[in-house]
Order: structure tokens, then sequence, then C-alpha cells
């Protein structure tokens, strides 16, 4: 199925899928005001077909010895062509690991010129990067929905930035603003964040969204130093991370040896579920993702456009140019405001006014183009019309593809049988026995029935309700409770309903989750037949 999209006023083109969409409206569309205006020059290489069209990638950062490779094996139970791990700095490389039917490793060169994979615009970085980059192929389920980044521990001091040879911040950058995910992960023992570290998290500032934190290693300290190691994360992550909201993070143990202090053995247990479930969702919202970052680009490219031609409009035609372009550059905070009024701009919208006063010294601002307004309409169109059809659009994809998650690996293990998250808990407790479970406690249940006066053997809606609300939860979950216990929907309790309805309030009171039906194994032996047959 596709849809029409105009792409001139003359001739609609047909679309069969979001990926198509978004590298036609890209090409026709956004592209020739981003190059009218040097746009990669300043801020993004031009994205290419592979970005398109590549799987969700998720990003790994984090000090050095934090676990990052290890994560990732946990994630694949497997390891990978190039993988090394220990307690000192290991992982010197960006290793990009991806799917591949033969097992092996490409050199940073040979990636950079492939065209289907989504790394070509990093031969900007240069040499020194190039040689520490490289692909790991293999045969793996995880690999087969998404593709993992494992990067250097960041350094503290001055290692950082002299014996890299390329720029760090600026190539993580280039990764943040592509993959789908970035995980930040923190040691429990080592919880001092670097000026290097600072520096990186702020580089990923724009991708907030993106962010995940994992706190590693959390089974090698006690209840009471987690807490305290959690706080100073949080506090830590607040100084750096400047948005209002607290960004997530996961505590556990995330390799697959025995737990050193077992005490909070169910927090990890809940905390990877919950990653999983997020990792596991990616490939669903990945049409989402790419959507967005092409709106986010667009409004950039827009206000750079403006900015570019202010700059241009502002050049004196034959003498002092470079007094004028000084000037400018000063300047520049008071041409953003003029903008921001002119154009109905947001300032969130603009770029770094550091970062942009220091690239624009090195051009040359007589060659820079004077206002289009036919590119910047094209645009225009391009956010106010076509990403709204395109919406519909992934919407369709996600209801044709409903199974798409990341399948394989540490996912495998925690979904089914008795080691699945929350098997034999709750309202599951007593799944696989062959007595009621709630006959258990039936005795205790029995004495409170037939204190309620019940007659011809069932107790009334109000005379249970008195009972009930002893509980102290409110309405709303009582009411759902009545609505599971009441199994032959008669309105009234018969003794073991009322022992139902009482096990379920226990399962509620001991912060479990109520099931939105009622399962096989809690219907009272006496109901089972009609149960089954209603």
């Amino acid at each position: 199925r596709g849809y029409w999209l105009k792409t001139s006023r003359k001739d609609p083109e047909l679309f069969q899928n979001v990926s198509e969409g978004l590298r036609r409206l890209y090409r026709t569309k956004l592209f020739p005001l981003e190059d009218t205006y040097r746009f990669h020059d300043f801020h993004s290489p031009a994205l290419e077909d592979a970005d398109f069209d590549n799987k969700p990638m998720v990003l790994l950062v984090g000090q050095y010895s934090t676990g990052k490779t290890t994560f990732i094996r946990h994630l694949m139970e497997q390891d990978f062509p190039g993988m090394r791990i220990g307690p000192e700095p290991t992982t010197d490389s960006f290793i990009a690991v991806m799917h591949g039917d033969q097992e092996g490793q490409i050199p940073g060169n040979a990636l950079v010129v492939d065209p289907k994979k989504p790394f070509r615009k990093l031969n900007a970085f240069g040499n020194a990067f190039l040689n520490r980059f490289m692909c790991a192929q293999m045969p793996n389920p995880v690999l087969e929905s998404i593709s993992i980044i494992d990067t250097p521990g960041i350094l503290s001091g001055e290692k950082q930035r002299i014996s890299r040879g390329y720029d760090f911040a600026a190539v993580l950058e280039w990764f943040a603003e592509r993959v789908d995910r970035i995980i930040l992960l923190f040691d429990a023992h080592k919880l001092d964040i670097s000026d290097e570290f600072s520096e990186v998290i702020r580089a990923l500032k724009n991708h907030e969204d993106k962010m995940r934190v994992v706190l590693n290693k959390a089974d090698q300290i006690s209840t009471q130093q987690l807490m305290r190691v959690y706080g100073a994360l949080m506090w830590s992550l607040g100084k750096i991370i400047g948005t209002p909201e607290v960004v997530r993070v996961y505590i556990g143990s995330f390799w697959a040896q025995p737990l050193l202090v077992p005490d909070n053995r169910k927090l990890f247990e809940a905390e990877e579920q919950d990653l999983f479930l997020d990792i596991q969702s990616l490939p669903r919202n990945a049409a989402l993702r790419k959507l967005n970052d092409l709106i986010k680009r667009a409004r950039l490219a827009k206000v750079h456009a403006y900015i570019i031609s202010s700059l241009k409009k502002e050049m004196p035609s034959v003498f002092g140019k470079d007094s004028k372009k000084k000037e400018l550059i000063a300047n520049l905070g008071e041409i953003y405001l003029k903008i921001e009024k002119e154009h109905q701009i947001s300032p969130g919208d603009f770029p770094k006014l550091a970062k942009m006063q220091e690239l624009l010294n090195g051009q040359d601002f007589s060659k820079f183009a004077t206002l289009k307004p036919k590119l910047l309409e094209a645009v225009e169109d391009m956010l106010a019309n076509d990403i709204a059809r395109l919406m519909t659009m992934v919407r369709q994809e996600e209801a044709a593809m409903p199974s798409q998650s990341v399948k394989g690996g540490a996912f495998e293990g925690t979904m089914t049988g008795p080691f699945g998250h929350g098997y034999g808990e709750g309202a599951s407790e007593g799944i696989d026995e062959l007595e009621w479970v709630v006959g258990r406690d039936k005795p205790t249940y029995d004495e409170i029935f037939y204190t309620l006066s019940p007659i011809n053997g069932k107790v009334s809606g109000a005379a249970a309700k008195k009972e009930m609300l002893k509980s102290k939860l409110p309405n709303t979950v009582l009411g759902k409770i009545w609505k599971l216990a009441d199994v032959d929907k008669d309105g009234l309790l018969d003794d073991e309903e009322f022992a139902l309805a009482n096990h379920l309030i226990k399962v509620k009171l001991e912060g479990h989750e109520l099931p939105p039906s009622l399962p096989e194994h809690l219907v009272p032996p006496s109901k089972r037949g009609t149960v089954m047959e209603a």
C-alpha cells in the first residue's frame, strides 16, 4: 500500500513505504535548502540512502571498565569479533556490531566506502579515526533487528584530548544523531563523572529523548550503599543534563554471572525487564524516530538558512569585508534575536551561539547565498503537509507489523517458563499447582463470610462492599476486584467467590497488578465447567 505525495505542482508520486517517503522528501525538498546554505559545513553531513534503510542502532557510552562490551555480550549471549574485555581501558575502537551471514571484521577505511552501510560520511573524521573504527559482523538473532555500537571507554585527564588524534565528542555526536537509543553506562563503584565524560554528555544535549542511563555492577554493593550511589548519580546527572525531567536510570548487573549481593534480586530483575522492553520496542518505533529526526533537521536547516542569508545581506559589496565579518560574528546574538522576532522562530531551534561563531570564522561570507523564498517554502510545505501524511503511513506500517521486536540472546530467557518475569507471583501465584491456590486461606475468609449473614449461601453486594472497604483500596480497584470475583455475574458472592475477592485484595495490597481477566488457575473449582462453557 502506498499513498500519493505532491512533490511538485504537477506530478504526485506514490510511495511504497515510510523509508522511501522520507528519502524522497529529503532529496527533493530539504537537501536543496541544506546545500544552498552550506548546512553540511556547519552542522551535519548530508544524509545517505542507507541512513533511511538501516536497522535501529543502540549506542553505548561510558567511562572505561563500566561494562559496555560485557553488556553487548550479555544481550547477544555470544562473543563478537574484535571483542576485548578487562579492567583496564580495553576497547580502544568504535565497533559497529552488525548482522552478517559470515563472522568477520571490516576495517574502518573499507566500511566508509560501502554504500549499504550508514557510515560513509564518517570519512570526514580522517585516518586517525578510521584506524580506530571497525564493523564486527556475525549471524546472531538479536542483530537481525538492531545494530549495536560499542565505543572506547572515556578516559580522564589530558589522555582523552591528546592521544586520540580525532574529535571524540564530535564522532559521538555524529552517531547520536543517527542512532535510536543512547545508553550511558555507569559503574556503581566508580561514580565520579570526569570532565571528559561531562563534555561528552553535553555533546549529546539535543538527544535527551534517546538517552537511557544504566547503573551497572549494582550487585557488588549493599542496599544501603546502593541507595547512596543512586542518589549521588542522580545529583551528578542533574548538574550535567540540564532538563527539568529526570533521566530514566536502570539499576542492575548486566552480565550472566551470579549476583554477589543477592538482596536486591527482585529489583534487578524488574529493571532488566524494563530495559529489555525498551530496547525491544526500537524496531517498532524506528520509522517514527527517523521521521522525528528529519523534522529536527529541517527546523535547524530553516534557521540556518535565515542566519546565512542575513549575514550575506549585511555584507558590503566591495570594501571593508573583513572588518564587517568580524563585527557580524561578534553581534551574532543580536542577529539571532532579529530572526527570532521576524520569522516567529522558537529560541530552542537556534544552533549554539559560541559554536556557530567559531565555525563562521573560517567561512567566506561573500560566497553565502541570499534568501531564496522558494527553497524555504518547499521545506515549510514538507513540515506542514507531507510529514502529516507520512505520519498516518507510519501508523499503518506499525499496525501491519505488530510483532516487530528484538528476539534471541538474553531477550529469550526472560519471556517464558518459571523464570519469566513475575512468574508465580501476585495473580500468577499457584499457576502450576493442582490445588486451587485461594483454598489455602479459605478457612480464614469463610469465618468472615459467615459473619455477613449469607442467604442461600451467598452474600449481597452491599454486605461484601462493607467488608472489602476495610482494605482501604480505592473504589476503582475494588470495582475491578468485584468484577473478577463475581464469576457467575449474579451480583452476589458465594463462599468461593468471596474468598477469591479477598485473595485479589491481598494480591493488590502486596503491590502486584490485577489481571485484566480472571486467569484459569484462579477460577473457583465449582465454577470451572460453567466458565469454560460461557
